[in-house]
């Protein structure tokens, strides 16, 4: 009787806990889950947010947060985090070599059987997010594009047309100077553009497509052969129209002598096409041209995917997230709210609503495609590659001293 005397009690509480429990459970349940989404894109944050709006009309339980970094910082500040412990939920994940560097060190998830991913995309845009053994580290979301923006209005008054040889291109750059304008908007000071937009955007037309850059890669042919050398003298050759002072000239200060109509050409990519949305001139695109003798090839890069924490609290909703933007509706979603000028690379047919995203893609047709041409396998090349492209423009070095000093370091 003893015993029953003092079990009874403790009975009697723990009647009075258990519903508490379950409802403090319910309550965990039904709340609210938060994710972060780190980036490097801060241009993008109102586009991002329409598009995590228009998910959580699918998901209202889950709220994604857009918090991108300064994209120079992006690299260095998001390793910091992950290192730390603190690193966001879902992140935008660079391709090849930089995206792998963090699969392999634990934090990028593995992606692979996230239903959609293997299906929906080709094999060619899943390769730069895989893994040699074929894993997924992350979900393609954008590629970009390389070209020349021109002033349609200016070409019109001065009865120019868009050429359609590298040979014709600086003929109209002759052309254009000789009648008082700046052809080029381009400048060096950010030193990153001139090697991103314009070295490697016509880097195609000298060396070819994938199937030659793999080559290179291999060391099967040298990075210093006729056809680099070749491609730094058209570096060489253009610098001298570009604008005056070309050494000091900033990316930001590109874009404003072109968008003023101080500078009738500015070689740049398809992300910068929303600046120009209001410009007071009508503009357009044109592919950087080959030499004579050889096919005009675009360099259309893979850019931007999307992947998860491993360290994430919430794996179910991420995933949940990343398999959305594998579907043909998230897709589309995701083409109706990303900037001018990044295009979605799942299988699906998706149609663009602005013209000029539209023109860029058009460019793409009947030509040779590729990423730049460092990315895959040679980015320990990108910071020799992008001094000798530097010093090849102000006549420091020739062409052949600059594919050189590339290929020494091989």
């Amino acid at each position: 009787m003893k015993r029953l005397h003092v079990l009874l009690p403790m009975l009697l509480l723990l009647c009075v806990l258990l519903p508490v429990s379950a409802q403090g459970n319910k309550a965990e349940i039904s709340d609210e889950v938060v994710l972060t989404m780190g980036s490097w894109r801060t241009d993008d944050v109102e586009q991002m947010n329409r598009l995590l709006n228009a998910y959580k009309k699918l998901a209202p339980k889950v709220t994604i947060k857009f918090q991108p970094t300064n994209p120079p910082d992006y690299n260095a500040t998001l390793r910091l985090q992950l290192d730390s412990g603190t690193g966001p939920d879902l992140m935008y994940a660079r391709s090849y070599a930089a995206g792998q560097e963090l699969y392999n060190a634990g934090y990028f998830a593995d992606c692979t059987d996230i239903p959609g991913l293997m299906e929906n995309f080709s094999a060619s845009n899943l390769a730069p997010w895989q893994m040699s053994d074929g894993t997924m580290f992350a979900v393609p979301f954008a590629a970009v594009s390389h070209a020349v923006y021109y002033n349609k209005d200016i070409f019109k008054k001065e009865g120019l047309s868009i050429p359609e040889n590298w040979e014709a291109f600086l003929s109209l750059c002759d052309t254009l100077e000789k009648k008082g304008y700046t052809p080029l908007a381009n400048g060096l000071a950010d030193e990153w553009d001139i090697l991103e937009t314009f070295f490697f955007g016509l880097l195609p037309n000298y060396i070819g497509g994938a199937d030659m850059r793999v080559k290179y890669e291999s060391g099967e042919l040298p990075l210093n052969d006729r056809n680099f050398v070749e491609a730094y003298q058209a570096m060489a050759d253009v610098a001298q129209y570009c604008p005056d002072g070309f050494e000091s000239v900033t990316y930001n200060d590109s874009q404003v002598l072109f968008n003023s109509q101080k500078a009738v050409m500015f070689v740049d990519g398809s992300w910068t096409a929303g600046v120009y949305k209001d410009a007071p001139f009508d503009w357009g695109l044109f592919a950087i041209p080959a030499p004579k003798g050889k096919s005009t090839a675009i360099c259309f890069h893979p850019d931007m995917a999307i992947t998860m924490n491993t360290a994430t609290k919430h794996p179910e909703e991420a995933r949940a997230f990343l398999a959305w933007l594998c579907s043909e509706e998230g897709a589309t979603t995701a083409s109706q709210n990303l900037p001018s000028g990044y295009f979605p690379m799942i299988k699906f047919p998706i149609k663009l609503e602005d013209p000029h995203a539209n023109e860029f893609l058009s460019l793409n047709a009947g030509r040779k495609t590729d990423a730049r041409f460092v990315w895959p396998k040679l980015m320990n090349l990108y910071a020799p590659m992008n001094q000798a492209v530097i010093k090849v423009m102000k006549g420091d070095i020739s062409a052949k001293q600059a594919a050189d000093s590339v290929q020494a370091l091989m």
